[in-house]
């Protein structure tokens, strides 16, 4: 990792996925700070597509309690479809390679055995406890808005998690919520002409456990960059 050269820079080299937060709270000033920021993010014709729900509190355990039933619902597969195909159906190389590579380090590091259902089903679960942060944010499109949108919601959830990190907090985007859609809509009263893109964990990380030693690896702008002149 090259030496950033500015705090723009700091902010987006040093952001990562965190998976273990420490229970200190984050301020409603913060999150407002951080979410007027973000929303300077460029989006077509100006249309700003984003809705945003905060969950802290008592409302956080009580979904992440609604969440945690229904991931370990027997029924789960049949019951819970996310909405839209956050990965591809078919993968091919490189990224069939990469999506195995972290899943492997990360199990590795946390000392679980390839076929350990049992603890990859509870790692997996973590995620419905928010790891443990204390702030959930959910992020919800307009059904009528179309693909150009959804890249502009890209670039605003780029901008927050890059602002947080400029105020020392960390993240976690969540596509694992997305299957989970309906009981979200419901803890959050969604009006049903708005649909969930995804989640995100807010708040301090903890340095000192284990899971967030991980590092996961970038391609060099070589490999995927062409110069032109």
């Amino acid at each position: 990792m090259t030496t950033p050269a500015n705090d723009v820079d700091a902010a987006l080299v040093t952001r990562r996925s965190i998976r273990a937060f420490l229970p200190t709270p984050v301020s409603r000033a913060d999150i407002e700070a951080i979410l007027e920021a973000a929303s300077r993010a460029p989006s077509g014709t100006n249309t700003q597509p984003w809705k945003v729900y905060v969950v802290r509190g008592e409302s956080l355990a009580r979904l992440s309690q609604a969440l945690l039933a229904a991931y370990d619902d027997p029924q789960r597969d049949a019951l819970y479809q996310e909405e839209y195909p956050y990965y591809p159906h078919q993968w091919v190389s490189p990224y069939i390679d990469r999506r195995r590579k972290i899943g492997w380090d990360l199990y590795g590091l946390l000392g679980i055995e390839k076929g350990d259902k049992a603890r990859m089903h509870e790692q997996h679960a973590q995620n419905y406890r928010f790891f443990g942060a204390p702030v959930g944010l959910f992020f919800t499109i307009d059904r009528v808005m179309e693909r150009g949108s959804w890249l502009d919601y890209g670039m605003f959830l780029q901008a927050i998690m890059t602002a947080a990190r400029g105020r020392g907090l960390d993240t976690c985007p969540q596509a694992a919520f997305t299957p989970f859609h309906r009981v979200i809509a419901e803890h959050l009263g969604l009006p049903s002409q708005e649909q969930l893109v995804c989640g995100m964990s807010l708040g301090f990380a903890d340095e000192n456990a284990l899971v967030n030693t991980l590092r996961t690896e970038r391609e060099p702008v070589e490999r995927f960059t062409r110069f032109l002149d």
